[in-house]
């Protein structure tokens, strides 16, 4: 009999479990059995696959060895699947149930999730979304793994084993103090702003996205201050600290303080960004996030312009 065919559902559950709660204690704890039979489990998974998968220590706990972070990401995988078709036996004739994991990045969510939230809930009341938000790289890192099956986020430093499908475009544009003389225009060229203080967006990839556009221009900005909140540099702007790109449009151009800032648009050739559903190039997604899937490119495909952030 291969060793496959020897490891069971249970085994894989309760391994992850212990990946992901750092001992057999909280694991236990979590499965709600005993550490005892947690630990067997792991040890016979271990003795099937005839490999190491934690490291014990007693000042360290359990650390995953390489080749336990590869069975983790294979074990997550085929609980996926055997969910899935328990999932479907059940959903025989019936409506799309269960839970589906999402991922999006940070600056998007606000935008997004809420929206999604809702519209999805009614159209889809059986699948419940749970998210998780991060920078690029660690959506890229959650996709891989097999924490979600699908991400929203921009068409910018996508790895090799992602696809990705377009749902809309969106154009950077320029946010000024509401007393700032370029403040009535309707576009700026960036080359006005060369010598003025910039606040730059510093969440990676968005800070290498803003250079290129400047440097497409053949300006260097004049970055005075850095920070990783979308708020943060619009609060910054209202307050006259300078100037700034961004991507995401917010519906009331106010800060956080109660002070209104500009907006314009850009005059130079700027390339727009593309908001794309991203999965793993090589996972098989389930009937639910094929739904989602299809339902993003559906409803915000159809928003166009008027897509959350994009006017």
């Amino acid at each position: 009999m291969s060793a496959l065919l020897r490891v069971s559902l249970r085994q894989l559950e309760y391994f992850v479990a212990v990946s992901e709660q750092g001992t057999m204690a909280a694991a236990a704890e979590h499965c709600l059995i005993s550490q005892s039979a947690i630990s067997l489990a792991v040890t016979q998974l271990e003795r099937i696959l005839d490999v190491q998968l934690f490291l014990r220590q007693r000042s360290k706990g359990l650390t995953l060895t390489d080749a336990g972070r590869r069975v983790l990401t294979d074990a997550r995988r085929l609980l996926q699947q055997a969910d899935e078709l328990q999932v479907t036996a059940r959903n025989l004739g019936q409506e799309l149930s269960g839970r589906l994991v999402v991922g999006c990045y940070s600056t998007l969510t606000p935008y997004l999730i809420p929206m999604m939230l809702e519209a999805f809930g009614k159209a889809e009341p059986g699948i419940r979304i749970d998210f998780v938000e991060g920078s690029v790289a660690d959506l890229h890192e959650l996709l891989r793994n097999g924490t979600c099956e699908v991400a929203l986020m921009y068409d910018i430093a996508l790895g090799p084993d992602l696809e990705a499908r377009t749902l809309y475009s969106i154009r950077p544009h320029v946010v000024l103090d509401i007393s700032h003389r370029m403040a009535n225009r309707t576009a700026v060229r960036l080359s006005d702003l060369a010598d003025e203080p910039m606040v730059m967006l510093d969440m990676p990839p968005s800070e290498e996205l803003f250079r290129s556009i400047f440097a497409r221009a053949g300006v260097t900005p004049n970055v005075r201050m850095k920070t990783a909140s979308v708020e943060a540099v619009r609060a910054l702007v209202a307050s006259g600290a300078g100037y700034s790109v961004l991507l995401q449009r917010s519906a009331a151009r106010i800060s956080y303080v109660g002070r209104p800032f500009a907006a314009c648009e850009i005059e130079d050739d700027v390339d727009a960004v593309q908001v794309q559903l991203v999965r793993h190039a090589n996972s098989r997604l389930t009937h639910r996030a094929e739904a989602f899937a299809n339902f993003c490119h559906r409803y915000l495909g159809a928003m166009g312009a008027h897509a959350p952030g994009a006017s």
